[in-house]
């Protein structure tokens, strides 16, 4: 069996189509931000990874929505590059069909609530009302484009009968993908199974559309209701890198994206992602969002091919499908012969970044990388592959408008520390002298004199890069103002510097959510 799709043609039975969100949704998450070059930067990556479709924003939140929006269509190809809009909206679909006109595969995704709870509540508006905005609102996308995606938001808590009028009304006013999303997280496997199975039986015209599933986190679920859905006909899956997203966060992609590789027994589908981009790919989110991925995190995290029992460690040196049901290279863990030291030159370092997943490193954070790396080389015997990684991302970060220039530290136990602070702030140098109690405090203070703001610390974590006294330090900085939370990091062989570039970090996130309107909690 195949689909005809406006942006895909035929489409095979097996072939699941990937559809990333981690610039729409994914950014939505608490603490999370991404200026525009982060933004492209990002878009750049998953066209590589081999996402089908990505949503790059919602463009009629703010400015900055839509002008990613647009560079993104302008610059990516490959990628489907979709833009989110309310079905209802006055302005929504308008501003979507402007900042996708570059594009050269665009889409328009519009949604609105079908549950009785939000009709009520958040609408506040009759089934009959609802249903007629269903219909203008995916005729006026298609006055902009022929992939048009229609959603029903909190659709797994809709009455079934009234989810299927809300679907043949998308389908026959021009939809041709019809996502049913989990928005809080609440439905159970078997509820999603049972909801896609449902309306591919009942809707009239429901061979000729693709169903798209799109699951929240909330229960832990996320995951399992998105194979669900799949088991059930959905034929799109909805995610983010990393399962960012609101709250909880959404269906991991790489989680969803190996468990249907592995699992090709139990699933029979594919798709058209490149596997082993995934790990760089999640360390580039992780870098620019300031978001740590947990040791613990299944295909990504640094724990996810250890193996610390002596039983398990000896059946893998046997056979590793022992106790690995995947290789780590399918993902990109790579394993390294390269050692590295001071003596080891420009052409050594760039095939270890490109042994690590940075070949596209961007050349002025490459030299940046390489002269802080012989920095450190000069302190260190040996410089790992974590210590590497955690340079090359606190250089890849685009601190666009405040950037340390140089911090000297004066510090006792006879004298009250004192922290002497360059920073530069849009070009321009600005210069701080202050004392505090201890050296971060007093570094941080300066920050505070030299770029003024009202943004208070609300966490301070500092741990290891690797093991020894030389270890790098890796710090982690909370900034909260008025409701807003960023985190920032920074890495450095000096745990004050790393400090000060977290900080600063964080600082910039700030700024960068600062300028935006946040958009109400979307599908």
């Amino acid at each position: 069996m195949t689909f005809q799709h406006p942006s895909f043609g035929q489409i095979a039975d097996d072939r699941i189509i990937i559809f990333d969100t981690t610039l729409r949704d994914g950014e939505q998450s608490p603490g999370f931000s991404m200026n525009l070059e982060e933004k492209v930067r990002m878009a750049h990556a998953l066209s590589a990874l081999g996402v089908d479709v990505m949503e790059a924003g919602f463009p009629v939140a703010s400015k900055d929505d839509f002008e990613s929006v647009r560079r993104i269509a302008d610059e990516v190809r490959g990628s489907v590059v979709c833009g989110l809009a309310r079905s209802g909206g006055k302005r929504d679909i308008e501003a979507c069909g402007d900042a996708l006109k570059g594009a050269e595969r665009p889409r328009i995704h519009n949604f609105i609530s079908t549950s009785p709870l939000h009709m009520k509540y958040k609408l506040r508006m009759e089934p009959e009302t609802v249903l007629d905005i269903i219909a203008s609102g995916n005729q006026k996308a298609r006055q902009f484009t022929d992939d048009v995606e229609w959603s029903a938001e909190d659709g797994s808590r809709t009455e079934p009968d009234f989810l299927c009028r809300c679907v043949e009304v998308a389908i026959r006013n021009g939809a041709t993908t019809i996502n049913i999303p989990d928005t809080v997280g609440f439905a159970t496997p078997e509820e999603m199974r049972r909801i896609f199975a449902m309306l591919r039986e009942r809707v009239p015209g429901a061979d000729q559309v693709i169903f798209s599933t799109h699951n929240h986190n909330d229960l832990g679920l996320g995951v399992a209701n998105t194979l669900a859905a799949v088991e059930g006909g959905a034929r799109q899956i909805e995610c983010t890198i990393n399962g960012i997203g609101e709250r909880a966060g959404n269906a991991a992609l790489e989680e969803i994206v190996m468990a249907l590789r592995t699992r090709h027994d139990q699933y029979g589908k594919v798709t058209g992602i490149d596997t082993p981009r995934l790990l760089g790919v999640s360390r580039m989110l992780a870098t620019i969002t300031g978001f740590d991925v947990q040791p613990n995190k299944a295909i990504v995290g640094r724990n996810a091919f250890a193996h610390e029992s002596g039983i398990h460690q000896d059946g893998v040196l046997k056979n590793a499908a022992t106790y690995e049901i995947m290789t780590p290279e399918s993902v990109g863990w790579n394993k390294s012969s390269l050692v590295m030291g001071k003596h080891s030159g420009r052409a050594a370092f760039r095939d270890k970044l490109a042994q690590l997943g940075y070949a596209a490193l961007p050349d002025e954070a490459l030299n940046a990388a390489f002269a802080r790396f012989k920095d450190l080389a000069d302190s260190k015997k040996v410089v790992f592959d974590d210590d590497i990684r955690a340079l090359v991302d606190d250089e890849s970060r685009d601190h666009e408008r405040i950037q340390l220039v140089s911090l000297e530290l004066a510090s006792g136990t006879k004298q009250k520390a004192h922290a002497k602070l360059e920073i530069s702030v849009d070009g321009a140098t600005q210069y701080a002298a202050i004392s505090g109690n201890g050296p971060v405090d007093a570094a941080f203070r300066a920050i505070g004199e030299a770029f003024p703001h009202t943004a208070e610390l609300a966490l301070f974590s500092v741990a290891n890069v690797t093991e020894g006294t030389d270890a790098q330090a890796r710090t982690t900085v909370r900034l909260q103002e008025n409701g807003k939370l960023v985190d920032g990091q920074g890495a450095d062989a000096d745990t004050v510097v790393s400090a000060v570039r977290a900080y600063l970090h964080a600082l910039n996130k700030l700024l960068t959510k600062r300028e935006r309107t946040e958009p109400e909690e979307l599908v």
